[in-house]
């Protein structure tokens, strides 16, 4: 269980989504706190899993990942019978970035980075392709990035 946010508690989690690297002592200062209620709170958020992790956020393109892929999964009834082996499975890949369960036509969303189309297309044959219970794979390409973020909207 976790406790309510307060107004300090919301500033320190902007914050620390904008810059991890940020001391406590100098979160403390832009928020108003001394540092040691700060670091209290920083470790409350931790305990509880409000923060969940930090981390280091990579350009994909400058490391040569310029292709991303959005594909929509759909699984067969044997498929859907054993969900937990497609879960599993798709964990495995360290292309697909976010997997999400759907309510719709389709059962699954995935997000996948690839150097290019060659590279999905050896992704999509050598691995997608070949996880039990997948009836369909509609593969979309993204021209391009207009907005993507890991800040959730925690200032009301």
């Amino acid at each position: 269980m976790h406790s309510e946010l307060d107004g300090y508690d919301r500033k320190i989690l902007a914050l620390l989504q904008e810059d991890a690297s940020l001391s406590s002592a100098q979160i403390a200062e832009q928020v108003g706190l001394s540092q040691s209620p700060c670091w209290r709170r920083i470790q409350r958020m931790k305990e509880e899993g409000i923060i969940r992790g930090q981390v280091t956020l990579l350009d994909r393109k400058k490391i040569g990942l310029n292709t991303q892929i959005f594909a929509e999964i759909k699984l067969n009834a044997h498929g859907r019978s054993n969900f937990t082996e497609f879960t599993e499975a798709i964990r495995e890949f360290p292309e697909v970035l976010e997997c999400y369960v759907l309510m719709g036509a389709v059962d699954f969303l995935l997000r996948i980075v690839a150097a290019d189309i060659e590279a999905y297309e050896r992704f999509f044959f050598e691995k997608l392709s070949l996880v039990p219970g997948i009836q369909e794979v509609n593969s979309i390409v993204a021209l391009s990035e207009i907005k993507s973020t890991t800040s959730l909207p925690v200032l009301r």
